[in-house]
């Protein structure tokens, strides 16, 4: 048997989770939501990763990114790792791709803040 708190409401459901026969029973739930959350935690778990990223720009050194979708939970420390391996060394908007496909997950990096505006430039098109 497995215990979780749900994360996708506000609710924070106790949740508990066994295997009987080749179904999964899910204990807790006060919606539909929980259920699909717990198995999931059982066979694929996935997290969303914020981190920073360096940058070369003596006023903003680093800037803030988060993965635009979830990543295997086994694959975190690649991701950040490769996070911590890149520098950014030009302007970007916040929304703005700043890794491509991390650590081969199909999930990129975006920055979650604007380089432009904290270094004052405008975007040059």
């Amino acid at each position: 048997m497995e215990n979780f708190t749900c994360i996708l409401c506000p609710k924070g459901c106790s949740l508990t989770v066994e295997m009987v026969g080749q179904e999964y029973e899910v204990k807790g739930n006060k919606c539909p939501k929980g259920r699909e959350f717990a198995i999931n935690e059982i066979k694929n778990p996935r997290r969303s990763v914020c981190s920073t990223i360096k940058t070369t720009f003596e006023k903003v050194p680093r800037l803030p990114v988060r993965t635009n979708g979830e990543v295997p939970l086994e694959d975190i420390f690649n991701v950040m790792a490769e996070i911590n391996s890149k520098s950014l060394g030009m302007p970007v908007h916040a929304g703005d791709v700043v890794i491509e496909n991390v650590g081969d997950t199909g999930v990129n990096v975006i920055a979650t803040s604007d380089l432009y505006y904290l270094l004052g430039e405008e975007k040059n098109e």
